[in-house]
Protein backbone atom coordinates (compact mmCIF):
# COMPACT_ATOMS: atom_id res chain seq x y z
CA UNK A 1 0.00 0.00 0.00
CA UNK A 2 2.98 2.42 0.93
CA UNK A 3 5.01 1.58 -2.29
CA UNK A 4 1.02 2.32 -4.29
CA UNK A 5 1.17 5.33 -2.46
CA UNK A 6 4.63 6.85 -3.20
CA UNK A 7 4.15 6.19 -6.94
CA UNK A 8 0.85 7.80 -7.46
CA UNK A 9 2.57 10.63 -5.78
CA UNK A 10 5.73 10.87 -7.02
CA UNK A 11 4.60 12.29 -10.41
CA UNK A 12 2.91 15.15 -8.65
CA UNK A 13 5.23 18.22 -7.45
CA UNK A 14 4.36 19.26 -4.05
CA UNK A 15 1.95 22.60 -5.24
CA UNK A 16 -0.12 20.45 -7.35
CA UNK A 17 -0.41 17.90 -4.68
CA UNK A 18 -1.67 20.69 -2.01
CA UNK A 19 -4.13 22.06 -4.62
CA UNK A 20 -5.74 18.58 -5.00
CA UNK A 21 -5.62 18.51 -1.53
CA UNK A 22 -7.20 22.00 -0.87
CA UNK A 23 -9.55 21.23 -3.94
CA UNK A 24 -10.84 18.04 -2.32
CA UNK A 25 -11.12 19.72 1.08
CA UNK A 26 -13.55 22.42 -0.31
CA UNK A 27 -15.57 20.27 -2.61
CA UNK A 28 -16.01 17.85 0.37
CA UNK A 29 -17.22 20.91 2.38
CA UNK A 30 -19.36 22.02 -0.06
CA UNK A 31 -21.20 18.69 -0.47
CA UNK A 32 -21.60 18.55 3.48
CA UNK A 33 -23.33 21.79 3.59
CA UNK A 34 -26.17 20.31 1.62
CA UNK A 35 -26.22 17.92 4.62
CA UNK A 36 -26.05 21.00 7.47
CA UNK A 37 -22.51 19.36 8.61
CA UNK A 38 -21.10 22.18 7.61
CA UNK A 39 -22.67 25.33 9.24
CA UNK A 40 -23.10 27.41 5.78
CA UNK A 41 -25.25 28.25 2.80
CA UNK A 42 -24.07 26.37 -0.40
CA UNK A 43 -24.20 29.18 -2.28
CA UNK A 44 -22.54 31.44 -0.29
CA UNK A 45 -19.92 28.76 -0.07
CA UNK A 46 -19.72 28.70 -3.58
CA UNK A 47 -19.91 32.53 -4.25
CA UNK A 48 -17.23 33.32 -1.90
CA UNK A 49 -14.50 30.43 -3.48
CA UNK A 50 -15.46 32.03 -6.69
CA UNK A 51 -14.62 35.49 -5.42
CA UNK A 52 -11.78 34.39 -4.25
CA UNK A 53 -10.42 32.71 -7.22
CA UNK A 54 -11.19 35.44 -8.88
CA UNK A 55 -9.95 38.16 -7.08
CA UNK A 56 -6.32 36.42 -6.33
CA UNK A 57 -6.25 35.66 -10.17
CA UNK A 58 -6.55 39.58 -11.17
CA UNK A 59 -4.63 40.80 -8.55
CA UNK A 60 -1.71 38.35 -9.37
CA UNK A 61 -2.02 39.39 -13.60
CA UNK A 62 -1.98 42.85 -12.40
CA UNK A 63 1.38 42.79 -10.23
CA UNK A 64 3.02 40.25 -12.14
CA UNK A 65 2.73 42.51 -15.68
CA UNK A 66 4.11 44.51 -13.19
CA UNK A 67 6.83 43.23 -12.07
CA UNK A 68 7.65 41.44 -15.05
CA UNK A 69 8.54 38.53 -12.38
CA UNK A 70 6.91 34.87 -13.79
CA UNK A 71 4.48 33.68 -11.54
CA UNK A 72 3.32 30.36 -10.23
CA UNK A 73 -0.54 30.14 -11.20
CA UNK A 74 -0.67 26.90 -8.67
CA UNK A 75 0.37 29.18 -6.05
CA UNK A 76 -2.20 31.42 -6.74
CA UNK A 77 -5.02 29.00 -6.78
CA UNK A 78 -3.66 27.49 -3.35
CA UNK A 79 -4.01 30.88 -1.82
CA UNK A 80 -7.58 31.70 -3.44
CA UNK A 81 -8.54 27.65 -1.46
CA UNK A 82 -6.97 28.61 1.52
CA UNK A 83 -8.67 32.11 2.14
CA UNK A 84 -12.44 30.10 1.08
CA UNK A 85 -11.42 27.83 3.76
CA UNK A 86 -10.69 29.89 6.67
CA UNK A 87 -13.16 32.75 6.19
CA UNK A 88 -16.61 32.71 6.71
CA UNK A 89 -18.84 32.62 3.28
CA UNK A 90 -20.45 35.62 2.47
CA UNK A 91 -23.68 35.86 0.54
CA UNK A 92 -23.68 37.73 -3.09
CA UNK A 93 -25.72 40.56 -1.11
CA UNK A 94 -23.65 41.09 1.50
CA UNK A 95 -21.66 43.98 0.17
CA UNK A 96 -19.60 44.75 2.80
CA UNK A 97 -18.50 40.71 3.60
CA UNK A 98 -17.87 40.88 -0.34
CA UNK A 99 -15.71 43.67 0.51
CA UNK A 100 -13.92 42.12 3.58
CA UNK A 101 -13.38 38.90 1.15
CA UNK A 102 -11.85 40.65 -1.87
CA UNK A 103 -9.60 43.33 0.56
CA UNK A 104 -8.05 40.00 2.47
CA UNK A 105 -7.34 38.25 -1.45
CA UNK A 106 -5.71 41.61 -2.94
CA UNK A 107 -3.18 41.91 0.04
CA UNK A 108 -2.62 37.94 0.20
CA UNK A 109 -1.57 38.26 -3.39
CA UNK A 110 -0.26 42.08 -3.31
CA UNK A 111 2.42 40.52 -0.20
CA UNK A 112 4.31 38.27 -2.05
CA UNK A 113 5.30 41.42 -4.46
CA UNK A 114 5.38 43.88 -2.07
CA UNK A 115 6.58 42.44 1.00
CA UNK A 116 9.03 41.22 -0.71
CA UNK A 117 12.48 40.97 -0.04
CA UNK A 118 15.56 40.53 -3.33
CA UNK A 119 12.00 39.57 -5.09
CA UNK A 120 11.10 37.17 -1.97
CA UNK A 121 8.18 37.07 0.25
CA UNK A 122 8.71 37.41 3.94
CA UNK A 123 4.70 36.36 4.67
CA UNK A 124 2.77 34.04 4.48
CA UNK A 125 0.38 35.39 1.75
CA UNK A 126 -3.02 33.98 2.90
CA UNK A 127 -2.32 34.76 7.25
CA UNK A 128 -1.05 38.39 5.93
CA UNK A 129 -4.55 38.73 3.98
CA UNK A 130 -6.50 37.67 6.69
CA UNK A 131 -4.57 39.35 9.95
CA UNK A 132 -5.13 42.87 7.76
CA UNK A 133 -8.69 41.64 7.04
CA UNK A 134 -8.99 41.48 11.03
CA UNK A 135 -7.41 44.55 11.40
CA UNK A 136 -8.72 46.97 9.67
CA UNK A 137 -11.85 45.84 8.91
CA UNK A 138 -12.77 43.45 12.12
CA UNK A 139 -13.37 40.92 9.45
CA UNK A 140 -11.03 37.94 11.32
CA UNK A 141 -11.05 34.61 10.09
CA UNK A 142 -12.73 31.82 11.79
CA UNK A 143 -10.69 28.92 10.34
CA UNK A 144 -14.06 26.92 10.07
CA UNK A 145 -12.76 24.16 8.09
CA UNK A 146 -10.07 23.38 10.67
CA UNK A 147 -12.26 23.44 13.26
CA UNK A 148 -14.97 20.88 11.73
CA UNK A 149 -14.92 17.75 13.26
CA UNK A 150 -17.01 16.40 10.45
CA UNK A 151 -14.26 17.65 7.99
CA UNK A 152 -11.57 16.34 10.26
CA UNK A 153 -10.71 12.99 8.51
CA UNK A 154 -10.39 14.51 5.58
CA UNK A 155 -7.90 17.40 6.99
CA UNK A 156 -5.83 14.55 8.51
CA UNK A 157 -5.30 12.15 5.84
CA UNK A 158 -4.69 15.43 2.84
CA UNK A 159 -2.15 16.33 5.03
CA UNK A 160 -0.32 13.19 5.88
CA UNK A 161 0.27 13.04 2.10
CA UNK A 162 1.35 16.37 1.60
CA UNK A 163 3.88 16.30 4.86
CA UNK A 164 4.96 12.97 3.71
CA UNK A 165 5.70 14.77 0.19
CA UNK A 166 7.50 17.56 0.90
CA UNK A 167 9.28 15.38 4.29
CA UNK A 168 8.61 17.90 6.58
CA UNK A 169 7.40 15.85 9.79
CA UNK A 170 10.00 17.17 12.06
CA UNK A 171 8.64 20.71 11.39
CA UNK A 172 4.84 19.91 12.18
CA UNK A 173 5.71 17.40 14.47
CA UNK A 174 7.41 20.10 16.55
CA UNK A 175 4.83 22.54 16.14
CA UNK A 176 2.56 20.65 17.49
CA UNK A 177 4.58 19.59 20.59
CA UNK A 178 5.25 22.86 21.67
CA UNK A 179 1.40 24.33 21.02
CA UNK A 180 -0.23 21.70 23.00
CA UNK A 181 2.46 21.60 25.81
CA UNK A 182 2.16 25.38 25.69
CA UNK A 183 -1.73 25.30 25.78
CA UNK A 184 -1.31 22.65 29.01
CA UNK A 185 1.22 24.95 30.51
CA UNK A 186 -1.37 27.48 30.54
CA UNK A 187 -5.04 25.81 31.57
CA UNK A 188 -5.80 24.46 34.50
CA UNK A 189 -4.84 20.42 35.44
CA UNK A 190 -8.31 19.68 35.91
CA UNK A 191 -9.25 20.90 32.18
CA UNK A 192 -6.49 19.16 30.16
CA UNK A 193 -9.15 16.39 28.91
CA UNK A 194 -11.16 18.86 27.52
CA UNK A 195 -8.34 21.55 26.35
CA UNK A 196 -7.05 18.42 24.43
CA UNK A 197 -9.86 17.50 22.85
CA UNK A 198 -10.96 21.09 21.82
CA UNK A 199 -7.85 21.17 20.11
CA UNK A 200 -7.33 18.41 18.66
CA UNK A 201 -10.74 18.66 17.19
CA UNK A 202 -12.74 21.43 17.12
CA UNK A 203 -9.44 23.95 16.32
CA UNK A 204 -7.53 24.64 12.98
CA UNK A 205 -4.50 22.94 14.45
CA UNK A 206 -4.16 20.10 11.59
CA UNK A 207 -5.19 22.33 9.16
CA UNK A 208 -2.70 25.40 10.53
CA UNK A 209 0.14 23.08 10.39
CA UNK A 210 -0.70 20.86 7.50
CA UNK A 211 -1.39 23.84 5.09
CA UNK A 212 0.14 26.97 6.39
CA UNK A 213 2.84 26.29 8.53
CA UNK A 214 4.54 24.14 5.28
CA UNK A 215 4.32 26.30 2.82
CA UNK A 216 7.77 26.43 1.42
CA UNK A 217 8.60 30.15 0.53
CA UNK A 218 8.27 31.35 3.86
CA UNK A 219 10.04 28.39 5.75
CA UNK A 220 13.51 28.28 6.81
CA UNK A 221 14.60 25.35 4.44
CA UNK A 222 17.55 23.57 6.60
CA UNK A 223 16.41 21.42 10.10
CA UNK A 224 17.54 23.24 13.26
CA UNK A 225 15.80 26.99 12.07
CA UNK A 226 13.18 25.27 10.47
CA UNK A 227 12.25 23.59 13.75
CA UNK A 228 13.50 26.84 15.80
CA UNK A 229 10.79 28.49 13.41
CA UNK A 230 7.57 25.53 14.08
CA UNK A 231 8.55 25.95 18.32
CA UNK A 232 8.25 29.85 17.98
CA UNK A 233 4.60 29.50 16.13
CA UNK A 234 3.65 26.08 18.21
CA UNK A 235 4.48 28.87 21.46
CA UNK A 236 2.36 31.98 20.05
CA UNK A 237 -0.07 29.65 18.25
CA UNK A 238 -1.82 28.35 21.82
CA UNK A 239 -4.79 30.68 22.73
CA UNK A 240 -3.62 31.92 26.06
CA UNK A 241 -0.20 33.64 25.05
CA UNK A 242 -0.95 37.13 25.34
CA UNK A 243 1.66 40.00 25.72
CA UNK A 244 -0.22 42.57 27.88
CA UNK A 245 -3.78 43.03 26.68
CA UNK A 246 -2.49 41.44 23.18
CA UNK A 247 -3.76 37.70 22.08
CA UNK A 248 -2.23 35.90 19.17
CA UNK A 249 -4.33 34.47 16.80
CA UNK A 250 -3.06 31.17 14.16
CA UNK A 251 -2.11 33.63 11.71
CA UNK A 252 -0.57 36.65 13.90
CA UNK A 253 1.55 33.74 15.06
CA UNK A 254 2.99 32.17 11.71
CA UNK A 255 3.56 35.94 10.62
CA UNK A 256 5.92 36.38 14.11
CA UNK A 257 7.24 32.93 12.38
CA UNK A 258 8.03 34.21 9.04
CA UNK A 259 9.68 37.40 10.55
CA UNK A 260 12.22 35.09 12.55
CA UNK A 261 12.48 32.60 9.07
CA UNK A 262 13.31 35.53 6.96
CA UNK A 263 16.40 36.22 9.93
CA UNK A 264 16.95 32.62 9.89
CA UNK A 265 17.51 31.91 6.13
CA UNK A 266 18.77 32.78 2.76
CA UNK A 267 17.34 35.65 0.98
CA UNK A 268 16.37 36.47 -2.37
CA UNK A 269 15.30 35.36 -5.52
CA UNK A 270 18.32 35.40 -8.23
CA UNK A 271 17.29 36.09 -11.60
CA UNK A 272 19.71 34.31 -13.73
CA UNK A 273 20.88 35.39 -17.48
CA UNK A 274 21.49 32.19 -20.09
CA UNK A 275 24.45 32.03 -21.07
CA UNK A 276 25.35 29.15 -23.29
CA UNK A 277 23.70 25.39 -23.44
CA UNK A 278 25.98 22.65 -23.25
CA UNK A 279 25.68 18.92 -23.77
CA UNK A 280 26.56 16.35 -21.21
CA UNK A 281 25.27 13.03 -22.52
CA UNK A 282 22.83 12.16 -25.09
CA UNK A 283 20.00 13.30 -23.50
CA UNK A 284 21.39 15.41 -20.90
CA UNK A 285 22.32 19.35 -21.01
CA UNK A 286 23.93 21.91 -18.93
CA UNK A 287 22.58 25.00 -18.78
CA UNK A 288 25.05 27.76 -17.53
CA UNK A 289 24.01 30.96 -15.86
CA UNK A 290 25.19 34.41 -15.03
CA UNK A 291 23.90 35.66 -11.85
CA UNK A 292 23.64 39.63 -10.91
CA UNK A 293 25.79 38.82 -7.51
CA UNK A 294 27.69 36.00 -6.21
CA UNK A 295 25.37 32.94 -5.34
CA UNK A 296 26.27 31.34 -1.74
CA UNK A 297 25.57 27.91 -1.35
CA UNK A 298 26.91 24.06 -0.26
CA UNK A 299 27.96 22.12 -3.26
CA UNK A 300 25.19 19.67 -3.33
CA UNK A 301 22.15 21.57 -2.71
CA UNK A 302 19.21 22.63 -4.73
CA UNK A 303 17.33 25.64 -5.69
CA UNK A 304 14.00 26.59 -7.16
CA UNK A 305 13.98 27.18 -10.69
CA UNK A 306 10.90 29.23 -11.96
CA UNK A 307 10.22 29.93 -15.72
CA UNK A 308 7.62 32.73 -17.18
CA UNK A 309 5.26 30.75 -19.49
CA UNK A 310 2.08 31.36 -21.67
CA UNK A 311 1.24 28.02 -20.97
CA UNK A 312 2.02 25.41 -18.59
CA UNK A 313 1.61 21.64 -18.45
CA UNK A 314 -0.47 20.33 -14.86
CA UNK A 315 3.07 19.89 -13.26
CA UNK A 316 3.34 23.94 -13.57
CA UNK A 317 6.16 26.72 -13.92
CA UNK A 318 8.51 25.97 -10.88
CA UNK A 319 11.24 22.95 -10.62
CA UNK A 320 13.66 22.06 -7.57
CA UNK A 321 16.85 21.00 -9.49
CA UNK A 322 20.37 20.33 -7.63
CA UNK A 323 23.36 22.91 -8.78
CA UNK A 324 25.18 21.50 -10.64
CA UNK A 325 28.08 23.73 -10.32
CA UNK A 326 30.87 23.96 -7.77
CA UNK A 327 30.92 27.44 -5.06
CA UNK A 328 34.00 28.13 -6.65
CA UNK A 329 32.55 29.02 -10.24
CA UNK A 330 31.13 32.15 -11.30
CA UNK A 331 28.68 30.65 -13.38
CA UNK A 332 25.54 28.69 -11.86
CA UNK A 333 24.88 25.30 -13.53
CA UNK A 334 21.70 23.38 -14.02
CA UNK A 335 21.96 20.08 -15.39
CA UNK A 336 18.90 18.16 -16.87
CA UNK A 337 17.98 15.03 -18.58
CA UNK A 338 15.18 15.38 -21.40
CA UNK A 339 12.48 12.30 -22.21
CA UNK A 340 10.57 11.70 -25.24
CA UNK A 341 7.48 13.21 -23.32
CA UNK A 342 9.41 16.10 -21.65
CA UNK A 343 7.19 18.31 -19.43
CA UNK A 344 6.50 21.88 -20.77
CA UNK A 345 8.63 23.32 -18.11
CA UNK A 346 11.70 21.17 -19.66
CA UNK A 347 10.30 22.28 -23.10
CA UNK A 348 10.65 25.71 -22.65
CA UNK A 349 13.63 25.29 -20.75
CA UNK A 350 14.84 23.95 -23.77
CA UNK A 351 14.32 26.35 -26.30
CA UNK A 352 15.79 29.08 -24.15
CA UNK A 353 18.41 31.50 -26.14
CA UNK A 354 21.17 32.63 -24.59
CA UNK A 355 20.02 36.02 -22.81
CA UNK A 356 17.00 34.56 -21.60
CA UNK A 357 16.05 34.59 -17.89
CA UNK A 358 15.43 32.35 -14.97
CA UNK A 359 13.98 32.95 -11.42
CA UNK A 360 15.97 30.75 -9.33
CA UNK A 361 15.31 30.65 -5.52
CA UNK A 362 14.51 28.85 -2.11
CA UNK A 363 18.07 27.79 -1.57
CA UNK A 364 17.69 24.23 0.39
CA UNK A 365 19.52 20.96 0.98
CA UNK A 366 21.71 19.27 3.36
CA UNK A 367 23.41 16.84 0.86
CA UNK A 368 26.34 18.26 1.52
CA UNK A 369 29.95 16.77 2.14
CA UNK A 370 30.20 16.15 5.88
CA UNK A 371 32.87 18.91 7.84
CA UNK A 372 35.08 16.02 8.93
CA UNK A 373 37.50 15.65 6.07
CA UNK A 374 39.02 12.51 6.90
CA UNK A 375 34.88 11.02 6.50
CA UNK A 376 35.14 7.88 4.30
CA UNK A 377 32.72 8.52 1.40
CA UNK A 378 30.98 6.67 -1.04
CA UNK A 379 28.84 8.65 -3.87
CA UNK A 380 26.04 6.25 -5.64
CA UNK A 381 24.54 8.22 -8.68
CA UNK A 382 22.61 7.13 -11.65
CA UNK A 383 22.02 9.14 -14.29
CA UNK A 384 21.36 12.87 -14.36
CA UNK A 385 22.09 12.48 -10.27
CA UNK A 386 25.71 13.01 -10.97
CA UNK A 387 25.05 16.35 -10.74
CA UNK A 388 25.26 16.98 -6.94
CA UNK A 389 28.17 14.95 -7.24
CA UNK A 390 29.61 17.08 -9.86
CA UNK A 391 29.25 20.29 -7.59
CA UNK A 392 31.12 18.62 -4.83
CA UNK A 393 34.04 17.24 -6.83
CA UNK A 394 34.09 20.30 -8.80
CA UNK A 395 34.42 22.22 -5.24
CA UNK A 396 37.19 19.88 -4.21
CA UNK A 397 39.24 20.74 -7.66
CA UNK A 398 38.82 24.13 -6.57
CA UNK A 399 39.82 24.05 -3.34
CA UNK A 400 42.62 20.83 -4.01
CA UNK A 401 41.31 19.27 -1.01
CA UNK A 402 42.03 15.76 -0.70
CA UNK A 403 38.90 13.75 0.71
CA UNK A 404 38.51 9.70 1.03
CA UNK A 405 36.03 8.92 -1.94
CA UNK A 406 34.96 6.57 -4.24
CA UNK A 407 32.35 7.15 -7.49
CA UNK A 408 29.91 4.03 -8.29
CA UNK A 409 28.17 5.46 -11.51
CA UNK A 410 25.29 3.43 -12.91
CA UNK A 411 24.17 4.66 -16.56
CA UNK A 412 21.99 2.83 -19.17
CA UNK A 413 25.00 3.09 -22.06
CA UNK A 414 28.32 4.64 -22.64
CA UNK A 415 26.43 7.55 -24.11
CA UNK A 416 24.65 8.43 -21.25
CA UNK A 417 27.93 9.61 -19.05
CA UNK A 418 27.93 12.57 -17.82
CA UNK A 419 31.00 15.30 -16.78
CA UNK A 420 33.63 12.81 -17.71
CA UNK A 421 35.63 16.03 -17.55
CA UNK A 422 34.92 16.48 -14.02
CA UNK A 423 35.47 12.69 -13.14
CA UNK A 424 38.66 11.85 -14.82
CA UNK A 425 40.33 15.04 -13.71
CA UNK A 426 38.94 14.37 -9.84
CA UNK A 427 41.08 10.83 -10.57
CA UNK A 428 44.06 12.29 -12.05
CA UNK A 429 44.60 14.79 -9.61
CA UNK A 430 42.55 14.03 -6.05
CA UNK A 431 42.68 9.91 -6.83
CA UNK A 432 38.99 9.84 -6.38
CA UNK A 433 38.14 6.77 -8.48
CA UNK A 434 34.85 6.06 -10.42
CA UNK A 435 33.47 2.55 -11.11
CA UNK A 436 31.04 2.66 -14.01
CA UNK A 437 28.11 0.42 -14.10
CA UNK A 438 26.39 0.30 -17.60
CA UNK A 439 23.84 -1.78 -18.31
CA UNK A 440 24.64 -2.45 -21.86
CA UNK A 441 27.43 -1.90 -23.53
CA UNK A 442 29.99 -2.27 -20.70
CA UNK A 443 33.46 -1.38 -22.37
CA UNK A 444 36.78 -3.18 -20.19
CA UNK A 445 37.41 -1.56 -17.02
CA UNK A 446 33.59 -1.20 -16.14
CA UNK A 447 30.74 -3.25 -14.35
CA UNK A 448 28.56 -4.68 -16.77
CA UNK A 449 24.38 -3.84 -15.03
CA UNK A 450 23.32 -1.76 -12.83
CA UNK A 451 24.57 -0.82 -9.32
CA UNK A 452 24.09 -3.96 -7.06
CA UNK A 453 24.96 -5.60 -3.79
CA UNK A 454 28.05 -7.58 -5.68
CA UNK A 455 29.62 -4.19 -7.03
CA UNK A 456 29.52 -2.67 -3.88
CA UNK A 457 31.25 -5.60 -2.03
CA UNK A 458 33.56 -5.42 -5.05
CA UNK A 459 34.52 -1.56 -5.42
CA UNK A 460 34.07 -0.27 -1.50
CA UNK A 461 35.05 -3.88 0.60
CA UNK A 462 35.40 -0.97 3.70
CA UNK A 463 31.54 -0.20 2.72
CA UNK A 464 30.76 -0.41 6.72
CA UNK A 465 32.75 2.45 7.27
CA UNK A 466 31.85 4.47 4.48
CA UNK A 467 29.15 6.98 4.66
CA UNK A 468 26.82 6.48 1.48
CA UNK A 469 25.65 9.20 -0.87
CA UNK A 470 22.45 8.30 -3.09
CA UNK A 471 21.13 10.09 -6.25
CA UNK A 472 19.37 9.56 -9.11
CA UNK A 473 16.18 8.39 -9.96
CA UNK A 474 13.77 7.42 -7.03
CA UNK A 475 13.28 4.11 -7.70
CA UNK A 476 17.34 3.66 -8.07
CA UNK A 477 17.53 5.64 -5.18
CA UNK A 478 14.75 3.82 -2.62
CA UNK A 479 15.98 0.16 -3.97
CA UNK A 480 19.68 1.34 -2.88
CA UNK A 481 18.90 2.73 0.21
CA UNK A 482 16.97 -1.10 1.20
CA UNK A 483 20.15 -2.80 0.20
CA UNK A 484 22.67 -0.76 2.01
CA UNK A 485 20.55 -1.05 5.12
CA UNK A 486 19.91 -4.59 4.40
CA UNK A 487 24.00 -4.58 4.02
CA UNK A 488 24.69 -3.66 7.59
CA UNK A 489 24.86 -0.06 6.89
CA UNK A 490 23.61 2.02 10.00
CA UNK A 491 20.94 4.43 8.74
CA UNK A 492 22.77 7.54 10.08
CA UNK A 493 25.31 6.81 7.39
CA UNK A 494 22.93 6.72 4.25
CA UNK A 495 22.12 10.29 2.96
CA UNK A 496 19.89 10.13 -0.04
CA UNK A 497 19.60 13.48 -2.70
CA UNK A 498 15.57 15.01 -1.75
CA UNK A 499 14.19 17.86 -3.02
CA UNK A 500 10.26 18.45 -2.82
CA UNK A 501 9.61 18.03 -6.46
CA UNK A 502 10.89 15.96 -9.23
CA UNK A 503 10.98 17.17 -13.05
Amino acid sequence: MIKALDRSLDHLTMFRLVLYYLTALLVTAFAFTFAKLVPYDPLALAFTSALTLAVCWITNKAFELVFEVPANKESVYITALILALILDPVAATDLKGIGAVAFASVWAISSKFIFAVGRKHVFNPAALGVALSALLLDKPATWWAGGNSWLLPFVLVGGILVVRKLRRLDLVAAFMIVALITILATTEPSLYGEALKETLTSSPLLFFAFVMLTEPLTAPTTRWPRIAFAAVVGFLFAPNVHIGSFYFTPELALLAGNVFAYAAGPKGRFVLTLERIERSAIDSYDFVFSSPRKLAFEAGQYLEWTLGMNRSDNRGNRRYFTIASAPTEETVRLGVKFYPQSSAFKRELIAMKPGGRIHAAQLAGNFTLPANHGTKIAFLAGGIGITPFRSMLQHLLDRDERRPIVVLYGTEGQQDIAYRDVLGTARQKLGIRTIHAVARGAERGQYPGYIDERLIRLAVPDYLERTFYISGPQAMVKALRQKLRAMGVRRSRIKVDYFPGFA
